[in-house]
């Protein structure tokens, strides 16, 4: 979700929207094959922060579309919430 062009903050009604939508979806998306996190931020296209707050999908690694099964295909958009793949590498608590 795009934050207003005049304004650089979210609304606490769309923040509350995406965190449903996330909540909704995390046990879905952490059964896919390297997927090690599901959160909510900012996403990131080319390499450059946006505005745009959407659900962050932490992998392992990032593959090739071509060599996923369908079943492990995330999504761009979840309920019209934008979905941001990014590579963290495995996550071990400390």
């Amino acid at each position: 979700m795009n934050l207003g062009p005049e304004d650089d903050t979210l609304s606490d009604q769309t923040m509350q929207s995406i965190m449903e939508v996330k909540r909704r979806h995390e046990q879905e998306l952490l059964h896919k094959a390297n997927v090690v996190a599901v959160g909510v931020g900012y996403c990131t296209r080319g390499g450059v922060l946006t505005k745009d707050v959407g659900i962050i999908v932490s992998v392992k690694n990032k593959v090739p579309l071509s060599t996923l099964k369908p079943k492990d295909v995330i999504p761009a958009k979840i309920e019209d919430v934008p979905v941001d793949v990014v590579e963290t590498g495995a996550i071990r608590a400390l």
